[in-house]
């Protein structure tokens, strides 16, 4: 397949991996990883973020993965990391013919501003929504930041021209262009926000005619998104919504350390301004599960209302 998600995977896996590729018109790709597997309607597509220089601090050092030696587990899986992205990229993963309903969702995995946790908060995801009809596009937007004073800069730079070359692309690609929504995980939940909330100023110098394309998504989805709030739990000022910001759905669980008052201070003001949004709230969960179920758990089956609030935000109108 030649790109960095196969790539990492063989590395690590490579006595486990194994590709098999239905007799179907429209194959299925399966990756056996470790003691699970990753199931495809067909093999993705990479696209190039930016057509040319990438506007903005980027890193100079090599492209890595690793999986943190093996030290840290989400229901009992290792995490699959990448590092010192320069060249944003976006991983289209289409689900079978049969069940694609044209919408799409960029996904920002989450890391802190300094990595990407690629496999729990991205591929998994793109998995999930092939399931339920939706292509799942993974971006690979720039880690770590090198400005302190604004970790989200350069990431938000890439989502908002994520969005709009999706939207660019939406015919070739088989989407439609008004049901393309984003979803981030932590620090990408920090990127999914800022791109819904912050549209109408783009934070680079227009490149192309892409540029001249919306970056606004049309819905948008917040799993324990982190530092939406200033010390005294309150939402930041330039986060403040406007009565033209996207539908969007929330998860958090009290006990999260990363504190759940970013999803309850956003939640709040959405609400001021009448924007509609589903906020699930859940005793307990911690921060950083991603999609992997763990028993006794409930936080972490949070997919199935998700499930449930797409078929309609994001049904065809």
């Amino acid at each position: 397949m030649g790109n960095l998600f196969l790539k990492g995977y063989l590395l690590m896996n490579s006595r486990n991996l194994s590709f098999v590729i239905g007799r179907a018109l429209l194959p299925v790709v399966f990756f056996a990883i470790g003691n699970f597997a990753i199931a495809f309607g067909s093999e993705p597509q990479v696209i190039a973020v930016w057509p040319d220089k990438v506007p903005g601090e980027t890193v100079k050092v090599p492209e890595s993965e690793h999986t943190q030696g093996g030290t840290k587990y989400v229901a009992g899986k290792p995490i699959y990391l990448v590092t010192n992205v320069s060249k944003p990229e976006l991983v289209i993963y289409k689900p079978e013919a049969s069940k694609d309903t044209g919408a799409s969702v960029i996904i920002c995995p989450g890391g802190g501003h300094n990595l990407l946790a690629y496999d729990l908060e991205g591929v998994e995801v793109a998995q999930w929504l092939n399931s339920i009809g939706i292509t799942g596009i993974v971006l690979k937007y720039r880690v770590p930041s090198l400005t302190n004073a604004f970790k989200c800069a350069g990431a938000l730079m890439d989502v908002q021209r994520s969005i709009s070359l999706v939207r660019s692309k939406a015919v070739e690609l088989g989407l439609d262009p008004n049901r393309i929504g984003v979803l981030g995980f932590s620090a990408g939940g920090e990127v999914a926000a800022r791109a819904s909330l912050q549209f109408q100023d783009r934070k680079y110098t227009v490149q192309d005619k892409v540029d001249e394309v919306s970056c606004r998504p049309d819905f948008s989805l917040l799993i324990y998104p982190a530092y939406l709030v200033n010390k005294e739990g309150v939402l930041l000022e330039e986060l403040r919504p406007t009565a033209n910001a996207p539908s969007t759905f929330f998860v958090h669980a009290w006990d999260d350390p990363v504190t759940p008052l970013s999803s309850l201070s956003l939640a709040a003001e959405l609400t001021k301004v009448k924007v509609a949004c589903e906020l699930h709230m859940f005793a307990t969960g911690g921060h950083g599960y991603g999609l992997r179920h763990v028993d006794g758990m409930p936080v972490t089956d949070w997919s199935t209302q998700a499930a449930a609030w797409l078929s309609k935000v994001a049904a065809k109108k």
